[in-house]
């Protein structure tokens, strides 16, 4: 049986005095899950804004990905699997 669904991420960039923080919201239509990521500068180092969006933004998805890891897993709990908890090696 066919599936397809269309989920909605917007991913939100601030920088202010070295630091850039990113916050990306996963909207299924049924939920929300929001992530979170920092990143801040040493003051030593050449000012380059795309390196600050880069880390920010991809610590927040990996925030975010962890959390759609466990939503799923205590879901496949929820239907009474066991063993489900098995955390692998990232790619």
């Amino acid at each position: 049986m066919p599936h397809t669904v269309e989920w909605k991420v917007r991913l939100y960039l601030f920088e202010d005095e070295g630091t850039t923080k990113a916050r990306v919201v996963l909207d299924t239509g049924t939920t929300a899950l929001t992530g979170h990521g920092v990143a801040h500068r040493n003051p030593t180092d050449t000012h380059v804004p795309e390196i600050g969006d880069e880390l920010a933004a991809g610590r927040a998805m990996h925030d975010l990905a962890q959390q759609l890891v466990n939503a799923a897993e205590r879901d496949i709990e929820g239907m009474g699997a066991t063993g489900s908890r098995t955390r692998r090696t990232p790619m």
